[in-house]
């Protein structure tokens, strides 16, 4: 991807038996719509350790035919979802697990914005939520349906595409319900990348990057759950997602210096006008002749901005690149033929 991600942030290695690390996770459980989950999904996420809990250096995460009874209602299975008490903007996410069984299950390892407007999120109790789904933007770095044995997949939701998502790739896993396989993904200005055990299966770079198609200049949060669908085999009695880690690598290169180095010129020499490309809702380009007068001064839009050059005189000058901030985030020599 061009950006080393040589920093470890945050971590959980899961070495204390018993409870979670209540410093690090949040066990999500108000129902959203105050009788059930999103997707038809049929379970109680509870924040107990029958669900969720750390022994022999993993986490088990458990997905469990029982009558629970919460909010003031029944239902005929429970699960845990965890969210991380840490977000973060860019860098890279890597989870080992073993994936539980079962048609009808549903685990997934995955982020959310930490702006999401979403009942009984840990964020949003924080009063960190100012816009719903889709806008806040999710990553899906590793989903597995129980009916699908082996096959694993990663995802994109942005307001641009969601539910049917056209933004997925996915690969065969054989063993990934019982061997370890360590579920990765990097994500920079400009791209974001999966791979197991190192492999890359699916890359989502768009060609343009606006608020419809990319709303990952923003942190995010990292969720591990399973779901319990409808078409859940009677016969399930439980399994579960076993994780040996949870890590987040970021550069050691600040924000500010990895943003500034996704952005491109381009064609340089130009004729008719140049390209900027840029991780930035907007910015403001200058244009210095070599005696240092200005010649072009304009704002660019979200992502992607171009600016004419078609009427100055051939030759060298200088263009200048500010953010929103006005921090000059671009100098560089470019020529008009």
């Amino acid at each position: 991807m061009g950006q080393t991600y040589d920093v470890l942030v945050w971590e959980d290695n899961f070495s204390v038996d018993g409870s979670l690390d209540s410093t690090k996770w949040w066990a999500q459980t108000q129902l959203p719509n105050g009788s059930s989950w999103y997707n038809g999904e049929i379970q109680h996420y509870t924040n107990r350790d029958t669900n969720a809990s750390a022994s022999g250096g993993s986490l088990h995460l458990r997905a469990v035919s029982e009558t629970f009874t919460d909010q003031g209602h029944t239902k005929d299975y429970t699960s845990a979802r965890l969210n991380s008490k840490f977000a973060f903007t860019y860098g890279r996410v890597e989870v080992r697990a073993i994936l539980p069984t079962g048609v009808g299950t549903w685990p997934a390892i995955w982020m959310l914005g930490k702006n999401i407007t979403e009942p009984g999120a840990y964020f949003q109790t924080q009063g960190y939520g100012t816009v719903p789904w889709p806008w806040c933007g999710e990553i899906d770095i590793m989903e597995h349906w129980g009916q699908n044995q082996d096959h694993v997949s990663s995802a994109i939701h942005t307001p641009s595409s969601f539910g049917g998502t056209q933004n997925v790739g996915g690969t065969m896993l054989p063993g990934a319900s019982t061997q370890f396989h360590t579920y990765a993904m990097e994500w920079s200005p400009t791209q974001i990348e999966f791979s197991i055990d190192s492999v890359v299966h699916y890359t989502y770079q768009p060609t343009v990057q606006d608020t419809m198609t990319w709303p990952f200049d923003a942190p995010q949060f990292l969720l591990l759950n399973i779901a319990i669908l409808p078409n859940i085999d009677t016969a399930f009695t439980q399994s579960t997602m076993e994780v040996d880690f949870v890590r987040v690598y970021q550069s050691s290169i600040g924000q500010d210096e990895l943003e500034a180095s996704s952005i491109e010129v381009f064609p340089n020499p130009a004729t008719d006008a140049i390209t900027l490309r840029h991780p930035y809702e907007s910015a403001h380009v200058t244009l210095f002749d070599l005696q240092g007068r200005e010649v072009i001064a304009q704002n660019i839009g979200a992502f992607d901005g171009h600016i004419a050059v078609n009427e100055l005189p051939p030759g060298p000058y200088v263009l200048r690149l500010r953010n929103s901030k006005g921090d000059i985030v671009r100098e560089e020599r470019v020529v008009v033929r």
